[in-house]
């Protein structure tokens, strides 16, 4: 079956809606706003200017830049070139910047709104050619008001094979060098699709874009949402701006990472202790106006539809939201089938699951209990990587390497990362995942990694939520220690923590411990911490607040 692809979606609405605003972005904190028709006018004149530079049918062309506009006008004018779309993410180092660059043989590279510009672009080779977005002017670019400026719009609706490929999406990389993931339109096209068929109400909506669009999890729900439902997005302009920003938008539709539903609960909380909240909660007139309040706060009044993913969210989180009125919906994918697997629906969700299949999708369990997933949004492979395709498929099935388990109703719970066990020193494998989940429910807890490789057993890292920091050190002793023997009461001998250490220093995308979409890094953890390992251990301390 043919779906109706990217491109095909944009130029419908342009023709149907030119005068509709499809773009916001604020830029210096004033919004500039593009509707339908003015960005199909860029969007064509910038297609055919790819040309006119030599960019050919099936070049790859790069996009460095944090969300704006214009990523998504470049995004749709690669795929009007028929070019192939290489997303970066705009906080890797120069040398990861200029190793993906030529991986992937980029021919040109589209240089947009970056932190520090100067000392990104010292990994774009000095031979490629680069165009700089508006608002973001980079020497020694070409200029993408005077591409716009100087050539025709290609006209009507390009015709591309749905097979050919699209994009190269390279992983963000928890562990190991980050592999280039090959879509198809098709794919994507059926990705949202399937996606649109579990939420039909989904249609002319506001979506708010902070995440990375080079995830495909930002990618897939907000702009192509967005294109394939004739909607309108808005953007950050910074994270110190996000809250306001939110509170601007008020997006009907709203997509965050399991990290950003604790900071935001966590400041609350800061606000409001938990003891508070509940009397609050438990006086009907008053609790009904005050989770109204709290929604507005948030920016959340509108939001019909909020969802959840790319790393595991702890059902006790969910619940807490869902006192407040809140209902997220934990959607589970990967990078290999452009996000979509499985979801939870309005009104049928299983807090603590990730949800049913999408349409289309066929699930089984292998083994180990590895989760693996058939449908027609599953790669076409990893760029150069033949050998490496190949494993990744067992029968046509993708091989997610989570582990899971599916109840009588389809309902799937991730229960670990098969490559996150390890084995300590007496030779048992321990899977970090449920013990984390445990530990992550105490809103005393910021982060958590459970490392041991080698150890005789495991150990806990933590930081802080933010509205126990001023806490006395001994009464956070106390809290700690006791939550620890509770979570050890219930796990296996091998499994059971040896002590809990509070890390000093939040972990972050700065600081190398985070990726750019908020996964613990637990390779760098262990590098970052690992020498310490030992004599925290010899100190026979449960609880260790790092010096």
């Amino acid at each position: 079956m043919r779906y109706p692809l990217i491109t095909d979606k944009f130029c419908a609405f342009e023709q149907s809606q030119p005068g509709q605003l499809f773009l916001a972005e604020p830029v210096n904190g004033v919004y500039q706003k593009f509707t339908w028709g003015e960005a199909g006018q860029e969007i064509r004149r910038m297609a055919t200017a790819l040309q006119t530079l030599g960019i050919g049918q099936g070049d790859r062309v790069a996009i460095l830049s944090k969300n704006c506009a214009h990523w998504i006008m470049a995004d749709l004018a690669i795929a009007m070139a028929g070019c192939v779309c290489v997303p970066l993410y705009p906080n890797i180092t120069p040398e990861s910047l200029r190793e993906i660059i030529a991986h992937s043989e980029s021919k040109l590279v589209f240089v947009g709104k970056l932190d520090q510009p100067e000392y990104m672009r010292s990994g774009i080779p000095d031979h490629l050619t680069q165009v700089s977005f508006p608002f973001y002017p980079n020497a020694g670019c070409l200029n993408w008001d005077e591409l716009v400026k100087t050539h025709s719009p290609m006209t009507g609706v390009p015709e591309i094979d749905p097979q050919s490929l699209a994009s190269i999406v390279y992983t963000s990389g928890t562990t190991g060098q980050p592999k280039g993931v090959m879509h198809s339109f098709h794919a994507m096209a059926f990705a949202v699709d399937a996606f649109l068929k579990n939420f039909p109400g989904i249609q002319k909506e506001i979506f708010f874009s902070y995440l990375p669009l080079c995830h495909v999890a930002e990618r897939m729900l907000v702009e192509c949402g967005t294109i394939f439902t004739g909607s309108t997005v808005y953007f950050v302009e910074s994270l110190d701006r996000f809250a306001d920003n939110l509170a601007y938008t008020r997006p009907t539709v709203f997509l965050a990472v399991p990290r950003i539903w604790e900071k935001m609960q966590e400041g609350i909380l800061k606000k409001i202790p938990q003891s508070r909240l509940n009397r609050i909660l438990s006086i009907p007139i008053v609790s009904t106006l005050f989770k109204k309040l709290i929604r507005k706060k948030l920016g959340l009044s509108r939001a019909r539809y909020i969802f959840t993913g790319a790393s595991p969210i702890h059902k006790s989180l969910l619940e807490w939201y869902a006192k407040l009125d809140m209902e997220i919906l934990e959607a589970y994918g990967m990078t290999e089938n452009v996000a979509l697997s499985h979801v939870n629906r309005k009104g049928a969700a299983k807090m603590g699951t990730v949800g049913q299949p999408h349409p289309g999708v066929s699930v089984r369990l292998g083994k180990d209990q590895e989760v693996q997933v058939k449908s027609d949004a599953s790669m076409l492979g990893y760029y150069k990587e033949p050998e490496l395709s190949a494993e990744s498929f067992d029968e046509g099935y993708l091989r997610t390497g989570d582990e899971g388990v599916i109840d009588a109703e389809g309902y799937l719970t991730i229960t670990g990362r098969i490559k996150d066990q390890f084995k300590t020193s007496k030779g048992k494998y321990v899977t970090p995942g449920p013990i984390e989940n445990q530990l992550q429910a105490n809103t005393h807890i910021g982060q958590v990694c459970i490392t041991g490789s080698g150890l005789p057993a495991p150990i806990g890292l933590c930081t802080l939520a933010e509205q126990v920091r001023d806490k006395p050190q001994a009464s956070l002793e106390n809290t700690m220690q006791a939550l620890m023997q509770e979570i050890n009461q219930g796990l296996d001998h091998h499994e059971q923590l040896a002590c809990l250490v509070i890390c000093r220093e939040e972990w972050t995308i700065a600081n190398g411990l985070l990726t750019p979409t908020l996964k613990i890094k637990r390779k760098n953890l262990d590098v970052h911490y690992g020498e310490q390992y030992e004599n925290w251990l010899r100190s026979g301390q449960k609880v260790i607040f790092e010096s």
